[in-house]
């Protein structure tokens, strides 16, 4: 038996027939909600609603046509397979016609059903997964930062508003890629210090040599070279924010002029006597645990008690795997725009390479994968994984025969290119299928196995 895997819906009123049903979906991987009575499959049944529905048509109350009839109504997308006695074939052939996905004539083999339901979950998949990058596109275009619904990524948005105003020394931990920046970027402009200057550094990227002069400036001879004062990027950051990234692999002497600093809200620069007042805040971030010796290395456990005040952590993107497809909806919006190209429409190779790998680089990685879908390459850097949104728009009757087509395509593939097994899983009669594959040029030897 083909093996399955989503949600179902399952309606019938016959007690008997819902059991041994239920079985037997669950049995092939499937998750069955079992209900008794169309009425009852309305309170399950919503917009949102990710599954498949298989309805018997003779129920008393709401039969299966009315409940169809509801179910588009809610969700035109949801597919709705209807269970048929002999004498209800005319009326499941209307159905089809009207939107039904698909109809199985009582009785049927338990593989008819499964291989059924099987399609029918990717289709609804792939819709609601196109469905949650349509509406983060729509979200990142209405400014919305730090995208994600997972609720440690609530709470994160929720705490840095409520600390945004807080002069405060914050530091964040987070893997490579993780969006540290981003958070520091966050703290500043929902705070009152938006309309200075956000200063980032990054720690590991200057040389010993001149970290020092970045950080705390100089006056003109100071030392040789030095033709001119250089206001530091601390200074620089007073009254705004200072973002100090892989604060980890700051050089051990300058850590006990940082310590100083924040302790005084002062600096003398290179070569001069005078001390000047900062209106200081500093975000620093980190990829390891400063709190543990082990890792902390040669930084400072006293810079790190003094930057400890609050500590904010970001999960790695393996945490949240439920944020992944809007996140990469986002990306993939800005990607498109940048390279002036339609946005892709996310195929099953790409959706199933979002929720299968591990996301080492974490959102960073997410963005170039995104970069790479934009220009119409796979996870394999192969052309024409993507299948791009027709432009401009084709007409109905077009686009009825193009997914009219798809079908066929795949009830072929499913079928290893047998027309027998095609036929009965589409349902229709042998010289009507016949007429459709010289319609849309569709040779069912292209999908026999070689």
């Amino acid at each position: 038996m083909t093996e399955g895997s989503g949600l179902v819906a399952l309606v019938d009123d016959d007690a008997d027939l819902l059991h041994a049903t239920t079985q037997l979906l669950e049995l092939a991987g499937f998750t069955v909600v079992s209900l008794d009575a169309a009425e009852a499959a309305l309170a399950v049944v919503e917009r949102d609603f990710e599954g498949v529905v298989v309805s018997d048509i003779r129920m008393p109350g709401m039969n299966g046509l009315q409940l169809f009839d509801r179910i588009k109504a809610i969700d035109q997308d949801i597919p709705v397979i209807l269970v048929t006695g002999h004498g209800d074939i005319d009326l499941a052939v209307a159905a089809l016609k009207d939107g039904v996905y698909d109809f199985i004539p009582k009785p049927y083999a338990g593989d008819r059903l499964v291989e059924a339901l099987t399609r029918a979950s990717e289709k609804r998949r792939l819709v609601m997964e196109n469905r949650r990058l349509r509406e983060a596109a729509a979200l990142a275009a209405d400014g919305l930062p730090l995208i994600g619904e997972a609720p440690v990524i609530r709470r994160l948005r929720e705490t840095l508003r409520q600390i945004a105003d807080m002069d405060v020394d914050v530091l964040v931990e987070g893997e490579t890629g993780t969006g540290k920046e981003v958070v520091a970027d966050l703290l500043h402009r929902w705070g009152r210090r938006r309309a200075k200057p956000f200063v980032a550094l990054n720690c590991g990227a200057l040389p010993e040599t001149v970290i020092e002069s970045e950080l705390f400036g100089h006056e003109a001879g100071a030392f040789t070279g030095a033709q001119r004062r250089r206001i530091g990027s601390i200074e620089h950051s007073s009254g705004g924010t200072l973002f100090l990234d892989e604060i980890e692999s700051m050089p051990p002497a300058l850590q006990v002029k940082l310590l100083r600093v924040l302790e005084t809200r002062s600096l003398t620069p290179l070569g001069s006597n005078e001390t000047r007042r900062l209106d200081l805040r500093v975000v620093a971030a980190t990829k390891v645990d400063l709190g543990r010796p082990d890792q902390r290395g040669d930084f400072r456990e006293d810079l790190y008690f003094r930057l400890n005040v609050v500590t904010l952590r970001i999960p790695p993107l393996r945490e949240r795997r439920g944020d992944i497809p809007m996140l990469f909806g986002h990306f993939l919006g800005k990607a498109a725009e940048r390279f002036g190209r339609p946005v892709a429409k996310v195929n099953a190779m790409v959706s199933d390479y979002l929720q299968s790998h591990d996301w080492p680089g974490n959102v960073r990685e997410l963005a170039h994968f995104a970069d790479r879908v934009a220009l119409g390459l796979g996870p394999d850097d192969e052309a024409g994984a993507v299948a791009r949104l027709p432009e401009p728009a084709a007409a109905l009757p077009e686009r009825v025969g193009q997914y009219e087509a798809q079908l066929i395509r795949d009830a072929l593939r499913d079928h290893g290119g047998d027309v027998r097994g095609a036929i009965d899983a589409l349902g229709v009669p042998r010289k009507t299928f016949y007429d459709k594959l010289k319609r849309y040029g569709i040779a069912a030897s292209d999908f026999r196995p070689s």
